[in-house]
């Protein structure tokens, strides 16, 4: 049997993967009114994510990494600013 904390994170996995696969469709989609309703659909999930988030950190089942510092910050930006 499954415990709540098992499931949450499931469904985080499982939202997580819809919306990269929103992302991956979006793109490749010509017709304007597909592209517009995957959009939406992706925001609603995107929504869904979060709130499940809040829950699983409300809980204690999920706890973030630390933040980055600083330095961290300013390696990353110059790496992707050298492109």
């Amino acid at each position: 049997m499954m415990n709540e904390k098992t499931m949450v994170a499931d469904t985080l996995a499982g939202i997580n993967g819809e919306l990269v696969r929103y992302g991956e469709m979006i793109p490749q989609t010509e017709n304007p009114q597909l592209k517009q309703t995957l959009k939406q659909i992706r925001n609603q999930c995107e929504m869904s994510q979060e709130e499940i988030y809040n829950i699983a950190r409300a809980k204690g089942y999920y706890v973030p990494a630390a933040k980055a510092t600083r330095e961290e910050v300013d390696h990353v930006r110059s790496i992707l600013s050298q492109g």
